[in-house]
């Protein structure tokens, strides 16, 4: 398989992804308060939201890039 073919194939399954899920979190652990010896660290949940417009450029972009690997050889 050719690389174009290959990120083709990746940037369909990441818009699909991201049309399917709208977005995705995670947790990130941030330090509230150092004291000496004495830590406190705070988890907080971010949420990243994928637009629309992003997951159908990918799949439009990824089908571009099969039809061309495609043509080539």
């Amino acid at each position: 398989m050719k690389p174009t073919q290959l990120a083709g194939i990746l940037l369909i399954v990441a818009g699909a992804l991201g049309l399917a899920y709208g977005g995705f979190s995670y947790t990130k652990d941030t330090t509230a308060v150092k004291l000496g010896p004495l830590e406190l660290t705070v988890k907080e949940k971010e949420t990243v939201n994928v637009p629309l417009w992003a997951g159908i450029g990918a799949i439009v972009v990824g089908g571009a890039l099969l039809l061309a690997g495609g043509k080539r050889g």
